[in-house]
């Protein structure tokens, strides 16, 4: 096995990248932390536990690549896994799709990221070229060995089959179907059951042989410190040089798929009414046209204006994030901000909810759309979501900041 020294430090990252059970209104909640200060200071210990790890193991696994190919907040889930693999790599190398970069550099341990288009996997896929399969061949030449994370609908042959072409000595990766000589570890799971995507996703880590560091608890995180935004949100809520931690409420309208998406009006409403109930308001996310409609004139207006890195940064001082089952809610949950999660049940709320941190969870999660993974809405009138109101959020705000 070959050893290497890593070619960036632990808690630097670089990126080689490449084109190509509730009914409506009823809420579970989890337990809230002790101290709203307390998250933050985790999320950092977890990024300096597998930094120190993988000092005080000194590796011994070479060159490790971890693969999660889809999006933002997939690549969030797989965070433990990713600081688990970190303790004894040489050097971790985070293979992900187009929508998973930025969030994949924003992991603690992570050293390089690659970013390469799946076509078993992208939303949009391209057609499949000898060119574009040469690319990731020649870019993952020199990995010692791999660990593949997938969701239960998701195959990890095809990758597994690309990394034998590329040399890659030892793969493994979750699969109940046959895999011949494309797995050194085939972990087979009981896909019956809803386990948390984390802990799914960190049992492989622990198949492959790698564990999480003394002192990390397993929660999400992200690479600290966090962009200073401070001063602009305080600006634009007008509350003087700098926004406290705490001080307003994130609404997040959109989604990565219509069926997970509450209605724009619904929004806009919900945002009138928390004005109404004393709360400042920021309203965030990448569609613009969007967003101006939800903040109206009455919330401040962040679309199209952050990264990812900055948009965890907002998070971060918010009360609390409304949002549906998509990256910023996994955001969220990475810096220690309570949730309220408008939750479409096209995928199980036991493997997806926001992980780790206080939620109320909103939506029929037993609507006819339950585990059909839709990602426009099989049913008409979109009942899962349609049916609950702007009162209902309010409540649940109310209730996290209690």
């Amino acid at each position: 096995m070959r050893r290497r020294t890593p070619t960036t430090p632990c808690g630097q990252g670089r990126t080689d990248a490449a084109g190509g059970n509730a009914k409506a209104g009823r809420a579970t909640r989890a337990r809230r932390p002790a101290t709203p200060g307390a998250a933050p200071a985790a999320a950092g210990a977890a990024e300096a536990a597998a930094c120190r790890a993988a000092a005080e193991h000194g590796g011994g696994r070479g060159r490790v690549l971890v693969a999660r190919l889809d999006d933002a907040g997939d690549v969030l889930l797989a965070g433990p896994a990713t600081r688990a693999v970190r303790t004894l790599a040489d050097e971790l190398v985070f293979l992900a799709g187009p929508n998973g970069r930025a969030a994949a550099e924003l992991l603690p341990g992570v050293d390089r990221v690659i970013e390469w288009r799946a076509p078993w996997i992208d939303h949009s896929p391209a057609p499949v070229s000898n060119a574009q399969v040469a690319d990731l061949i020649a870019r993952v030449k020199g990995v010692d060995e791999a660990v593949l994370l997938t969701s239960f609908h998701q195959s990890a042959l095809p990758l597994a089959l690309l990394l034998r072409m590329a040399g890659v000595p030892r793969v493994c990766a979750i699969s109940n179907d046959y895999p011949g000589s494309l797995l050194d570890v085939r972990h087979v799971v009981d896909e019956t059951l809803d386990v948390p995507e984390p802990e799914r996703m960190l049992a492989v880590a622990r198949a492959a042989g790698f564990d999480l560091p003394p002192g990390d608890d397993g929660k999400l995180a992200v690479r600290r410190p966090l962009p200073d935004i401070g001063r602009e949100t305080g600006h634009l809520l007008g509350v003087g040089a700098a926004a406290d931690e705490r001080s307003y409420v994130v609404v997040h309208p959109g989604t990565s798929a219509p069926a997970r998406t509450w209605p724009a009006e619904k929004h806009r409403q919900a945002v009138r009414e928390l004005v109404d109930d004393g709360h400042r308001v920021v309203v965030t996310g990448t569609e613009r046209d969007l967003t101006a409609y939800v903040a109206c004139d009455a919330a401040v207006d962040l679309g199209g204006r952050t990264t990812l890195a900055e948009l965890a940064a907002v998070i971060e001082r918010a009360d609390v994030l409304v949002a549906g089952n998509t990256g910023p809610a996994h955001l969220a949950a990475a810096v220690g901000t309570p949730v309220v999660s408008l939750f479409a049940p096209v995928v199980p709320a036991a493997r997806w909810a926001p992980y780790g941190v206080a939620t109320v969870l909103l939506g029929d999660q037993q609507a006819p759309c339950s585990g059909s993974r839709a990602r426009t809405c099989p049913v008409a009138g979109h009942p899962c979501l349609s049916l609950v109101t702007s009162e209902q959020v309010v409540k649940a705000v109310r209730e996290l900041t209690q």
